[in-house]
């Protein structure tokens, strides 16, 4: 392991100096592993693992190349560690995300478009006033989706992304077992949005806060 260790810092030194930039190919395997000093297995087991974490990208039959590394493809594996959460961390994530969504809440508040806006209100027009718990979970992860993508930093909206496993399933079991627990999401979206048009970035981020803290509320009171 100390050996493939070795040999990934060395790969991701040459990404980091700049010789090998988003999309470049990697040397011949011989050639890579003789410039880098390495064994041929140490820099397999190497690659392997870089592809895993979408650094690099094995194409059958063409070689391996540097992915774009995209903040957002990165940031994939977050949410595939975040999936393997305890049911009692749950509230460690909501309290993550009660810490950068309302930021990035705020953020859209002056970079929001009135055509964003529009697609957002008719998205929450079509749930209704009654949707069922399924497509007020999805609505609602769309809905975030939409106002973190427009703050203006692929960052952040990755790091939501990743973030949203844990808390979509405690959404869920709020949605079975809280009377109010629908006509109050729809509530606080439409409150949200309201702060958007008006250009409000306190109210946005208050807003926000607000509905990230009631799940979280309600999950404290049933663990």
């Amino acid at each position: 392991m100390a050996v493939t260790d070795e040999a990934i810092e060395k790969i991701k030194a040459m990404i980091v100096s700049g010789a090998l930039r988003p999309g470049d190919r990697l040397p011949k395997e011989s050639e890579l592993a003789a410039d880098l000093g390495l064994s041929r297995n140490s820099l397999r087991e190497a690659v392997r693992a870089l592809s895993l974490i979408r650094i690099l990208d094995v194409r059958q039959g063409d070689g391996t190349y540097v992915t774009s590394l995209d903040p957002q493809l990165l940031l994939e594996a977050l949410s595939f560690v975040v999936d393997f959460h305890r049911d009692d961390t749950v509230l460690e994530f909501l309290a993550v995300r009660r810490i950068l969504e309302p930021a990035a809440t705020a953020m859209a508040a002056t970079l929001i478009t009135d055509e964003e806006l529009d697609a957002l209100t008719d998205e929450l027009d079509k749930l209704g006033p009654e949707p069922s718990v399924e497509e007020l979970v999805a609505g609602d992860l769309d809905f975030h989706r939409g106002i973190v993508r427009t703050s203006g930093n692929s960052v952040l909206c990755s790091l939501l992304d990743g973030l949203s496993g844990p808390t979509t399933r405690a959404r869920v079991w709020r949605g079975l077992t809280q009377e109010d627990a629908v006509s109050r999401t729809l509530h606080e979206h439409r409150a949200i949005l309201a702060a958007l048009r008006d250009r409000d970035a306190e109210a946005a981020r208050s807003w926000a806060t607000v509905h990230i803290a009631s799940v979280e509320q309600w999950l404290r009171s049933t663990l």
